[in-house]
């Protein structure tokens, strides 16, 4: 549709779009899953899957005591999210219910498998780490909850991605990303607090680069949503993710400066990281919600009197 030049006083003849939907309904019903829930579930299974990958590094590359924090960290964060999962279904038996079917095209039913393969193998290892015993089993466990890692803090953004909200369906190439950079800020983060100094120059490494992936993902989300980006920008979602862009570029520049000299300059570093990555977490959660209740995402704009 085109609209007449406005010269002089010339009224337009093709009247603004406006975006209505049918009798005020929504078109698409926002999830409902809570944000506390189901956002915090995203970011402690992406701090506990990227947690495990920094783990089995450093007990490669004879890190010990980062070895046996990241693997403790990742054990307590995946048992912290599964929590969070279970509490949103609001009953213990149904996430046991969705183990009897295996449906490689469902990522809620994956998911669910992921967690249960995932959990033993983390568990195995901190439980190796801490006692000492074992210590086959335990490396074995470790490289188990190291493949398994990736997968598990990523996956969250293809259940998103898999809803009909437009500001996660609409980034579905590039949430996965995201996440994973977002998850990898926040094992940085955990391996700065826990670990001395002279074993963090892993972690100061992945920290830049998880800050510097976050912010190009976030950017290429953005351009591809187009308008439904506003919903990232704008209202809560937007300071959210202003703030964690912030939190997220200022940790891996304190951590990268000085995490290695100095033991409070880590630890704030890494407190920084791990608090952008939940403002990551939380931004898209709510840019989600919001791009699913206004109309404007969700509807073909109609013009007054059709």
């Amino acid at each position: 549709m085109t609209r007449t030049r406005q010269r002089r006083g010339e009224q337009v003849m093709v009247p603004r779009a406006e975006f209505e939907s049918y009798y005020g309904r929504p078109i698409i019903h926002a999830p409902a899953w809570a944000a506390r829930d189901i956002a915090g579930y995203f970011f402690l299974g992406g701090l506990a899957g990227a947690g495990s990958v920094l783990a089995a590094g450093a007990h490669l590359t004879g890190r010990p005591r980062t070895a046996t924090a990241m693997k403790v960290s990742s054990l307590a964060a995946v048992s912290l999210s599964a929590a969070a999962l279970i509490n949103d279904l609001g009953k213990p038996g149904r996430f046991a219910n969705m183990l009897r079917v295996f449906k490689p095209t469902s990522p809620m039913s994956m998911g669910s498998w992921l967690l249960s393969a995932y959990g033993p193998a983390a568990g195995a290892a901190a439980l190796s780490a801490v006692t000492g015993r074992l210590p086959r089993a335990g490396a074995a466990a470790t490289a188990g909850a190291a493949l398994l890692g990736p997968v598990l803090a990523s996956y969250t953004a293809v259940l998103a991605a898999d809803t009909a909200v437009p500001a996660w369906h609409g980034a579905h190439r590039e949430l996965p990303y995201l996440f994973t950079a977002s998850a990898t800020a926040a094992a940085s983060g955990m391996a700065l607090i826990v670990a001395p100094p002279r074993e963090s120059g892993p972690a100061r490494c992945a920290a830049v680069l998880a800050a510097t992936a976050e912010s190009l993902a976030t950017e290429a989300a953005e351009r591809r949503l187009g308008m439904v980006a506003e919903t990232w920008r704008e209202g809560r979602a937007g300071a959210l993710m202003r703030t964690a862009r912030a939190l997220t570029l200022a940790g891996a520049a304190t951590a990268a400066l000085a995490g290695g000299r100095s033991r409070p300059a880590a630890v704030a570093g890494g407190l920084a990281l791990l608090a952008g990555s939940v403002c990551t977490r939380f931004g898209v959660f709510a840019a989600g919600i919001a791009s699913a209740e206004d109309p404007k995402y969700t509807v073909v704009p109609q013009q007054k009197g059709e």
